[in-house]
């Protein structure tokens, strides 16, 4: 498998969660969005990692961080999207323009 291929496939998850994140109003739609994005980003550092530099685990270490960012921003945003649904009965975020009750 060349880096050509794992190029184009990650280019296509970024797109399908630009996409997600721009064409969605349900919090937990746009929210798996970004997920999909920062998968994108982790399949790049692991490519070019295993590519350029084989013997050393850089692109993996970016990784592991970069997933542990993203399990810490999904607890986040969860807790808000929950206080916000218990309040305004709805997970749209065209509805949530405030913070106010």
């Amino acid at each position: 498998m060349e880096l050509y291929h794992v190029e184009m496939l990650s280019a296509a998850l970024f797109a399908i969660g630009i996409y997600g994140v721009l064409a969605r109003r349900n919090a937990v739609m746009i929210l798996m969005s970004i997920e999909l994005v920062l998968n994108a980003v982790n399949i790049n550092a692991v490519a070019y990692a295993a590519f350029l530099d084989p013997g050393r685990l850089v692109g993996q270490v970016i990784t592991i961080f970069v997933i542990t960012v993203a399990a810490a921003e999904v607890g986040l945003a969860m807790a808000i999207i929950l206080r916000l649904y218990r309040t305004r009965a709805t997970a749209n975020v065209d509805e949530a323009d405030s913070m106010k009750w």
